[in-house]
């Protein structure tokens, strides 16, 4: 019994069994949910101010690198929330059955979400500093908040994994992690 909880606590998604590990992927889809719960909002207002900007008076003083920059922002962001919304669209229109399918799935488009997410962050920074404080501000800041969220979003957690790990990289053959544990809160 201890053998097999151990296999489904570390087994990758697409190695448990949508019968017999029903439970296990059931946790761990709705732990990510959870995830999204928190990330979502921040997404749709960062949204809602790139769809609202046209409309300020001084939006049309934007030019040339500003305005790539804001539409960069704005499909970053709007794919960002098309990713992040997709496990639960997936899951009602796959239906129940396709558990493990499901959760791999939406590992793999919350990772995508979360790189879009990154694209809105510093495009939008970079095009508000650069209206705002010009050329060598906005590259300046734009480079300390891409090496934030690079060290921050996948340094980090990576070497942490590592060090849990003791340096081994696992069973991530294919490169998706798609691991997430049933304790993590």
């Amino acid at each position: 019994m201890t053998d097999d909880l151990l296999r489904v606590a570390t087994a990758r998604s697409d190695e448990l069994s949508d019968i017999e590990d029903r439970g296990e992927l059931r946790s761990r889809y709705y732990n990510l949910l959870q995830e999204l719960r928190v990330i979502l909002p921040g997404v749709q207002v960062l949204m809602a101010f790139l769809f609202t900007a046209p409309f300020a008076a001084r939006f049309e003083q934007l030019e040339g690198i500003e305005l790539a920059s804001y539409f960069v922002a704005l499909s970053c962001s709007v794919l960002a929330s098309v990713t992040f919304i997709m496990p639960t669209a997936f899951h009602r229109a796959a239906g129940p059955t396709v558990r493990s399918a499901r959760l791999v799935w939406s590992v793999r488009m919350t990772v995508a979400g979360l790189v879009f997410l990154a694209g809105a962050l510093v495009a939008t920074t970079y095009c508000v500093t650069h209206f705002v404080f010009g050329g060598r501000w906005a590259v300046g800041v734009t480079v300390v908040l891409a090496l934030a969220i690079l060290n921050l979003w996948l340094l980090l957690p990576t070497a942490v994994r590592r060090a849990q790990n003791g340096g081994d990289r696992g069973d991530r053959g294919t490169g998706d992690d798609d691991r997430l544990e049933t304790t993590r809160s």
